[in-house]
């Protein structure tokens, strides 16, 4: 234990001393947290730029346009008359999409005749796309429903029983933990922690092989007796300190600022959290204790790491990519987190949720760390040998 606290003590003057390691571990992700949370502080993606394409110049159309006005999400700023004019506007960015109203609309409605509103979209950009189609066709199916529902009160049905028949099925959405689909919840949460996870496997990879490109392996076999659980342990402790400072950075600062997230969940978001971190340092070292070269280790680390995120499920479910792609996300530690985290964190559940994914971690963590000693203590036998 001696030994291990000694060289706990020497990592954390080297955390200090070499830009390589306090830059990534404390001046990074401070900057590149808060760049995320404010890159998305609007957290709804409002007034996109839409046309109007109305064919049918009626009171009916009017009044939907002066509705779909009212939408925050939509902003209209262009009139055209024709599909090659909107072909256009969309080609050179100046609308992302356009509601067209066509002749003889509203004597199709009023004859109880079918009636095709057209919303066009640029997929292209599909957040937006998608925004404009959702409350394009709510406005446009609710004031539908409305036109016939006045023509039946006109011929004197009772109000209830019109309703019925405009509306026989009533549907309530009711959506949870991220009812108002704030982009900068949902989002800003996985890239900080994907962020963590590659400084933490980038970091780790620099831990054994950087000490012989600084000249210092010798300094450490010897501060270590020869022990590389020792020089693993130490180390390890020494960057799961500075990780921690990284939590509180993240669940009592960015976090509530932003109020993303439950506070009150931060101690099992800390368990889980602290996990990832130990599974991300049992990788790198297990990396640098297979690859001495820094440069190739740190080749195969970011290929590794890089599309954690994709990978993840996160934007795209995991169970509709190809059967090798699935397994290639269960090959990181952040898919796991992720799943635990949300579990833990946004659902506030107990930690019992979460035991598989925890049992995947710990997995990880036992796998790593028992390569990453194999494989360098035969190392420092080899230096032990060439020094005596």
């Amino acid at each position: 234990m001696r030994t291990i606290r000694h060289i706990t003590t020497r990592e954390c003057k080297r955390i200090i001393r070499l830009p390589a390691h306090y830059l990534v571990l404390l001046v990074v992700p401070s900057l590149l947290f808060f760049l995320y949370a404010y890159i998305y502080d609007e957290q709804q993606a409002d007034h996109l730029p839409v046309a109007m394409w109305d064919e049918d110049r009626s009171a009916v159309s009017r009044q939907f346009s002066f509705l779909l006005q009212q939408v925050k999400t939509l902003r209209f700023t262009k009139q055209v008359g024709s599909i090659d004019e909107l072909q256009d506007l969309l080609q050179k960015g100046e609308v992302l999409g356009a509601i067209h109203f066509p002749k003889n609309m509203e004597r199709d409605i009023k004859s109880r005749h079918p009636v095709h509103v057209v919303v066009y979209t640029n997929a292209a950009a599909v957040v937006p796309a998608k925004l404009i189609y959702k409350e394009a066709a709510q406005v446009i199916i609710t004031a539908g429903s409305g036109v016939i529902l006045q023509k039946f009160i006109k011929t004197g049905m009772d109000k209830g029983k019109a309703m019925a028949l405009v509306q026989p099925i009533a549907l309530v959405p009711y959506t949870l933990y991220n009812p108002t689909y704030n982009y900068q919840k949902y989002l800003v949460p996985g890239l900080i922690t994907v962020a963590l996870q590659m400084i933490m496997i980038m970091v780790g990879v620099l831990l054994l092989n950087y000490e012989a490109t600084t000249n210092t392996r010798e300094e450490l076999w010897r501060l270590a007796k020869g022990s590389a659980s020792a020089v693993i342990a130490g180390k390890t402790i020494a960057h799961l300190l500075i990780a921690w400072i990284n939590f509180i950075l993240v669940a009592f600062v960015i976090f509530p600022v932003f109020n993303l997230g439950i506070t009150a969940a931060a101690g099992k978001f800390f368990v889980i959290y602290t996990l990832l971190c130990l599974a991300c340092l049992g990788i790198g070292q297990m990396i640098s204790a297979l690859f001495s070269d820094t440069m190739l280790a740190t080749d195969v680390a970011l290929f590794y790491t890089s599309p954690a995120f994709v990978f993840s499920g996160f934007t795209f479910p995991r169970w509709a990519m190809p059967w090798y792609d699935q397994y290639y996300a269960n090959i990181m530690p952040y898919t796991h987190f992720l799943d635990g985290f949300f579990k833990v964190y946004y659902m506030d559940l107990p930690l019992s949720y979460a035991r598989s994914e925890i049992g995947y971690l710990l997995l990880f963590i036992a796998i790593t760390f028992s390569v990453a000693i194999l494989v360098y203590q035969q190392q420092l036998n080899k230096l032990q040998r060439a020094v005596t």
